[in-house]
């Protein structure tokens, strides 16, 4: 198999993050009003690839007063574990009230490969700083790159997403800070569709995030499902790709 299908388990969830590349002013709206992130919550998705158990995934939210914490972690499970090991942690900080991400931390094994990176956003000097280090080869990298203003992470993303107002038809662009660029992602809201999950039927909205270029753009695409309510609570994710469908399932909400 020449692709890396369980890699992209943490591809699906960050699915912003390699969407697009590119540089554009875009500016970060505010959460809509009325709107609160979690105080303390656990989200726990299955994730599969085609028919198969893949793996699961963990997303935690944490209030820290003005600023958010979001801790998520991936892992591969069963026969998928033995062809390919992945476990990846991401961890972001951002301001409640405004969205602005301040710092996202990931720390990557994916079969062989094993790296470390910070990237934090520095907005009295306009500009974020990138530290790197592979951990099986001893490589480090450091660098600094203007950014135009508040920009959301790619762990942050998809979460504050659900803080902007979602009308079928309708789309919205959010700035991303990945890496060495700034990056605006389209969220498209295509349509309402039940979804089924071990949690439950709920009724949602399919949400699109598109892109002009990036290297998912010519090899599948990307969905997902937040509940048709005031709190747009990501129940599904999907990633079709050349290689098969990645599918994430909520199977736990907890508030702890």
């Amino acid at each position: 198999m020449k692709s890396r299908p369980h890699a992209a388990i943490l591809l699906c969830v960050l699915g912003l993050a390699t969407l697009v590349y590119g540089q554009q002013a875009v500016q970060l709206a505010p959460p809509r009003a009325g709107f609160s992130f979690p105080q303390k919550q656990t989200l726990t998705y299955s994730v599969d690839w085609r028919v198969f158990p893949a793996g699961t995934a963990t997303v935690h939210f944490e209030n820290l007063g003005e600023r958010e914490r979001i801790t998520a972690s991936a892992y591969t499970i069963g026969a998928i574990n033995l062809l390919f090991h992945v476990g990846d942690q991401f961890q972001s900080t951002f301001d409640r009230a405004s969205g602005c991400s301040y710092e996202f931390n990931k720390q990557t094994v994916e079969g062989r490969r094993q790296v470390n990176s910070t990237l934090r956003l520095d907005y009295s000097q306009a500009k974020s700083i990138l530290d790197q280090k592979n951990l099986v080869t001893g490589q480090t990298k450091h660098v600094e790159s203007a950014i135009p203003g508040c920009l959301t992470d790619l762990l942050t993303g998809m979460f504050y997403a659900a803080s902007q107002p979602m009308e079928v038809g309708h789309s919205f662009v959010i700035p991303v800070a990945d890496a060495q660029r700034t990056v605006p992602v389209t969220m498209k809201v295509e349509r309402r569709e039940e979804v089924k999950t071990p949690m439950g039927t709920f009724k949602t909205l399919r949400v699109q995030p598109t892109a002009d270029a990036g290297v998912v753009k010519n090899r599948g695409n990307i969905w997902i499902w937040y509940t048709d309510d005031d709190l747009h609570l990501p129940v599904q994710m999907q990633a079709r790709l050349f290689w098969g469908t990645i599918t994430f399932r909520l199977t736990g909400n907890e508030n702890k």
